[in-house]
């Protein structure tokens, strides 16, 4: 109400103003010798209405600027036109009440909008996204730590990491988590890997979740073995020592009835003789197998790689499956280190050496095998054993780290699956394939 009653005295006394400027003008036109007077009566008349005009546009004006300039997202701006009666005190009170209010939604939004855009690029879990195009966007720190190998935006860059992997990506299949092979660091892993749909900047994209699992499917895979070789082992253990010493006293009863005139009583001991050799083997055979049933421990220290791998070459020549197998070592670069278990990880690498020599004797003409220590992503280091013998069928490499499971015929199944424990428990991976020389590769990630 102010300000339409401040509004309307300004109109009206400019309206009466104009009146009496035409009043005037009017007069002089009716006398004559007034030319000057008829003059700045019309000029008076003029400026009246001009100023009448501005008057009444002048609020448009400012009201129309500071509308625009919040069209195009400019909210610095004040209405701070504050024209003593004009009514402009109100208004301009009231929008920059307004401006406030917006820029106070403004900063919130923004602070939101910080807050989410933090806590989507520190997420654990790796995201991409799928656009309508098919372009592939790495999202968050995750995702760009993860895949680091490919080069290219599109969802065919990414089968570096594996067909099946690249195929999930295409696939538009909405929130249902799957299993998928992916390959990082050349070494096979597996995945979980599901979808959402979301709208972004007016289209669909597809936000894809990876969640690499393999350390803890290792993980539940080593207890459960663990916990089924305790179990067998305890219970064959129970069974078999009475038999063991049983047999012991039979065969030592049977040697004092044994005085040479019975080829029957001879026979006899013979038999409870080797019964007691068996027996021994298996208890010997079972104890073997309780150590898979022990986790190792894992006492950690960064030290230098070189001279330790020395060390391991030196004890692997130094062994009696090292008559005529040349060993080759590698170490690049020369000061690299590593954060492991020096003590239990030379014992996997001086097995898998063994293995490897004894494979290549038997098989290559010049028998071979080598040591490859190598600088791979996130600090971590590869570890290559390989060999110029007959490798392991396709098939079977993922069954040569099961407990009790062989190739060899006088193997026991345990080594490799001890070699397994030993890496997973540093937090790392191991796996089997073909070597360039078309022997056995064994691959660590450490």
């Amino acid at each position: 109400m102010a300000f339409r009653g401040r509004f309307v005295a300004g109109l009206a006394w400019r309206a009466a103003l104009l009146f009496a400027t035409a009043f005037l003008f009017a007069g002089s036109l009716t006398r004559e010798g007034l030319g000057a007077a008829r003059l700045l009566a019309a000029a008076a008349c003029v400026w009246t209405v001009a100023d009448l005009w501005r008057y009444i546009q002048r609020t448009n004006r400012e009201v129309a600027r500071f509308l625009e300039a919040v069209r195009l997202g400019d909210l610095s701006q004040s209405f701070s036109h504050r024209a003593a009666g004009s009514g402009f005190t109100e208004i301009s009170e009231a929008l920059d009440q307004g401006i406030r209010a917006l820029r106070e939604e403004r900063h919130r939004l923004t602070d939101a909008s910080r807050f989410y855009e933090a806590v989507l690029d520190d997420a654990p879990t790796p995201l991409l996204t799928v656009d309508q195009e098919g372009r592939v966007e790495l999202t968050n720190k995750a995702a760009r730590r993860l895949f680091v190998r490919h080069q290219g935006v599109r969802v065919q860059d990414f089968a570096d990491y594996g067909d099946a992997f690249a195929k999930s990506l295409a696939d538009e299949a909405i929130g249902k988590p799957r299993l998928v092979p992916l390959t990082l660091d050349a070494m096979p892993q597996t995945a979980v890997v599901s979808a959402a749909a979301v709208h972004r900047l007016g289209g669909m994209v597809r936000v894809v979740a990876v969640q690499p699992i393999q350390g803890e499917l290792n993980a539940v895979e080593i207890a459960a073995q663990s916990d089924l070789v305790r179990v067998l082992t305890h219970e064959i253990m129970n069974s078999i020592t009475p038999v063991t010493s049983l047999a012991h006293t039979a065969a030592g009863l049977i040697a004092e009835a044994d005085t040479g005139g019975s080829p029957l009583i001879a026979d006899a001991r013979a038999a409870v003789d080797t019964l007691a050799r068996r027996a021994d083997g298996v208890m010997h055979f079972v104890e073997s197998y309780r150590q898979i049933s022990r986790t190792p421990e894992v006492r950690r220290r960064v030290f230098e790689l070189l001279p330790w791998a020395l060390e391991i070459q030196a004890l692997f020549r130094a062994s009696a499956v090292a008559e005529g197998v040349a060993m080759s070592l590698d170490v690049s670069p020369e000061h690299l280190t590593i954060d492991a278990d020096p003590d239990l990880l030379c014992q996997v690498l001086i097995n898998l050496l063994k293995n490897g020599a004894e494979a290549a004797a038997g098989y290559a003409a010049a028998p071979a095998v080598s040591l490859v220590f190598a600088r791979a992503a996130r600090s971590r280091v590869q570890i290559e054993v390989a060999d110029n013998g007959p490798g392991v069928h396709e098939a079977l490499r993922q069954d040569v780290f099961l407990p009790f499971f062989t190739t060899k015929p006088k193997g026991t199944g345990v080594g490799l699956s001890l070699a397994r424990q030993v890496v997973l428990a540093h937090r790392g991976s191991i796996a089997l394939a073909e070597g360039e020389q078309g022997g056995a590769c064994f691959r660590m990630l450490i």
